[in-house]
């Protein structure tokens, strides 16, 4: 649980509850709803609100930017959405394999669903130093949105030395799919081997992100100078250790990965009071959502596995 907003300070905060995150027909559904229904929309403007907790199941998970304790009396509202995000961190986690996640994505405005992996360890540094893999992001705008909704997502790598020297756009690809990917359910998949890393959906031979590592290190790749930390190791590095996979729902942020100015966006990202402009506006996307009615907004996830390489192990299912 935190309300740290992923470092992009999205609108989401990230709660232990049975509304947000919950099984439904065989799939875990990760459903992101107002933080009024829950606190009262007076606390969330003008009150405060922790996540500390008293016990492992609802301790805060981080406290970066701020992610244990707001208080809106200084002018910015708690953050006006509550989701979920589900981690494997103190579980599981592995270095190299097959990952294959049956998910439908969510339909509503400004959602981000991301299905991705984390070091375990940081061994060459903090973020990005120790790597990203995202298999898949998204968003639950509509199909007509100029830069992707529903029906596009994205595969990215992050690395870099600093984390103002991430080189993710020379490993980033997108796959522009016929129809809403909230449609139904798809295989997004992952093959890291130590030579290459290869993202797809549905089945291996859609390949959607292909990073070829047989024969040039990321140093080398980024064309950096100044200290390498992945000197005198594997040409993979960082992608040669062990991480652990996250699914979560994020709503909206600062980052620009959804970009001023288009499909209608309330709020603009150099803006100090972000959050609020976006909650003002909900008369505009709310209805997207179509909540409580239905759970279109949610991500639904039938089933994660992990393969070993040779396939004859499953690590996780």
């Amino acid at each position: 649980m935190t309300m740290g907003g992923g470092g992009n300070w999205e609108f989401e905060l990230y709660h232990n509850s049975r509304t947000n995150s919950f099984i439904q027909d065989g799939a875990l559904f990760i459903q992101p709803t107002l933080t009024a229904e829950t606190i009262g929309e007076d606390t969330m403007m003008h009150g405060a609100y922790d996540l500390w907790g008293g016990s492992p199941a609802d301790l805060c998970t981080s406290n970066q930017f701020y992610g244990c304790e707001r208080n809106a009396a200084y002018g910015n509202y708690i953050n006006p959405i509550m989701s979920a995000r589900v981690r494997t961190a103190e579980s599981f986690s592995f270095t190299y394999g097959r990952v294959e996640v049956t998910a439908q994505l969510p339909k509503g405005d400004w959602i981000w669903p991301a299905i991705w992996l984390l070091p375990t360890d940081q061994a060459y540094g903090s973020w990005p130093t120790s790597g990203e893999i995202d298999i898949m992001e998204s968003r639950g705008n509509d199909p007509s949105c100029a830069v992707g909704g529903s029906d596009v997502f994205a595969s990215t790598l992050h690395w870099g030395p600093s984390w103002d020297n991430n080189k993710y756009e020379l490993t980033h690809a997108e796959y522009k799919h016929s129809e809403s990917l909230g449609d139904g359910m798809h295989v997004y998949g992952l093959l890291w081997t130590e030579d290459r890393l290869i993202t797809y959906i549905d089945t291996e031979d859609n390949v959607v992100l292909d990073v070829d590592m047989s024969s040039e290190s990321f140093w080398e790749r980024g064309d950096f100078t100044g200290s390498n930390p992945w000197r005198n190791e594997p040409n993979a590095a960082p992608f040669n250790q062990d991480f652990y996979l996250i699914m979560n729902v994020a709503v909206g942020g600062v980052n620009g990965y959804f970009p001023d100015g288009q499909c209608g966006k309330p709020w603009v990202d150099s803006s100090p009071s972000t959050a609020n402009d976006f909650y003002n506006t909900k008369s505009e996307w709310y209805p997207s959502w179509n909540y409580p009615a239905t759970n279109d907004a949610a991500m639904k996830i039938d089933s994660v596995k992990v393969w070993s390489l040779d396939g004859n192990e499953t690590i996780l299912q």
